[in-house]
């Protein structure tokens, strides 16, 4: 059940939609997130991110804060020309209700070893199943 506006911008009432995410449904889209953060190529992690992201998703973390798509793509880049060689996987923690999902992420290198940076995220989703934010903490980073 979701809390949402109805009517016509200049007069909006408040009304229950009855239906949910489906917990499989957040586990996919957690995948679907990761994959984008593994993906290398550039033309391929664009498509993706236009699939999964609501054109103006937000996301933050202590490091930065962007909105839109192509903001996202230039952080992703970002991470992937820091952290050559490494990957992002599901950590333990996974947790969903409605259309929000919190769960925990590590950065490993190829050959599985322990994680370089551990990190936390919160995924909310809009009324079409997008991703419309991600906040981000992070547990673990490298010392400077």
């Amino acid at each position: 059940m979701r809390l949402v506006w109805q009517g016509d911008p200049g007069f909006r009432t408040m009304g229950l939609v009855f239906e949910e995410f489906a917990v499989a449904d957040l586990d996919a889209v957690v995948d679907a997130y990761l994959d984008v953060w593994n993906e290398t190529d550039a033309g391929a992690r664009a498509r993706m991110i236009d699939e999964l992201w609501a054109a103006d998703g937000v996301y933050t973390d202590p490091l930065v804060s962007v909105r839109g798509r192509a903001g996202l793509d230039q952080v992703v880049a970002g991470a992937q020309a820091q952290f050559q060689g490494l990957r992002f996987v599901r950590g333990a923690t996974f947790d969903a209700h409605h259309d929000i999902v919190r769960f925990t992420w590590d950065l490993v290198p190829a050959d599985g070893a322990e994680a370089v940076v551990i990190g936390f995220d919160v995924i909310v989703l809009d009324e079409t199943g997008r991703i419309k934010g991600v906040y981000g903490f992070i547990d673990k980073m490298p010392a400077a």
